[in-house]
C-alpha cells in the first residue's frame, strides 16, 4: 500500500478484516491516484460535490465521514436484527471507502487550481468509472454494486442492505449542504 493511501485511508482500512479485500480496496485507489491528474493532498482541499457552490467541505471529510456512518449503522444493524438482515461489515467498508473513487477520473483542475468535471467525467460518472476502476483491481461484485448502486443510478436496481446503507450514509451527509431548512 503506498503511502498516500494510507494517509488517506489506513485508520477505515484496517477495519476489513479480510486482508484479501483489503488489499483490493487499497490497489484501487492506487490506481485512481496513478490515472487521475488530483493527488491525495488535493482531496484534502477539495470539495466533495461540483453540485454545491461554494462548498468548504472536502472531498476527504466528506468521505471519511461516510465511511463512519455506514461503519456505525451496519454494527447496529447487526446489533438489533442479526440474523434476520445481516450486514457483511467487510463489503459494507469497502463499499464505503470505494463508493467515489471515479471521482478521481471524472474531476480535472481548472486553470486556476479548481477542480472541475472533466471531459471523462461527461461521459461516465463516478458510479461508473468506479466499478472499472475496482474491476481492474479484483474487487468482488457485491463491493462493485455498493459503488455502482450508491448514487442516484442506484436508483433504477435493487440494492443490496450494505448498498443501502452507504447510499444513505453518502446521501445524508451531501443533501443538507445542497438544500435543507433553516430557520
Amino acid at each position: 500500500m503506498t503511502e498516500d493511501v494510507k494517509k488517506l485511508w489506513g485508520e477505515e482500512l484496517a477495519w476489513i478484516k479480510n486482508n484479501d479485500l483489503r488489499e483490493k480496496t487499497a490497489k484501487t485507489w492506487e490506481l485512481a491516484l496513478e490515472k487521475s491528474v488530483l493527488t491525495a493532498d488535493d482531496l484534502n482541499k477539495i470539495p466533495f460535490t461540483l453540485l454545491v457552490p461554494n462548498l468548504k467541505v472536502s472531498f476527504m471529510a466528506h468521505k471519511r465521514s461516510v465511511v463512519h456512518i455506514a461503519k456505525d449503522s451496519g454494527e447496529q444493524m447487526n446489533k438489533f436484527f442479526g440474523n434476520d438482515l445481516p450486514v457483511n461489515m467487510d463489503v459494507l467498508i469497502s463499499g464505503a471507502i470505494l463508493a467515489d473513487v471515479g471521482k478521481l477520473l471524472e474531476y480535472v483542475k481548472d486553470e486556476n487550481g479548481k477542480a472541475v468535471q472533466g471531459a471523462y467525467g461527461k461521459y461516465l460518472r463516478h458510479p461508473y468509472s468506479g466499478v472499472s476502476l475496482a474491476e481492474q483491481c479484483g474487487v468482488p461484485a457485491e463491493v462493485c454494486h455498493i459503488i455502482a448502486a450508491h448514487a442516484k443510478e442506484g436508483d433504477l436496481v435493487k440494492r443490496s442492505t450494505e448498498a443501502y446503507i452507504v447510499h444513505h450514509a453518502d446521501f445524508m451527509t451531501f443533501l443538507p449542504f445542497k438544500s435543507r431548512l433553516e430557520l
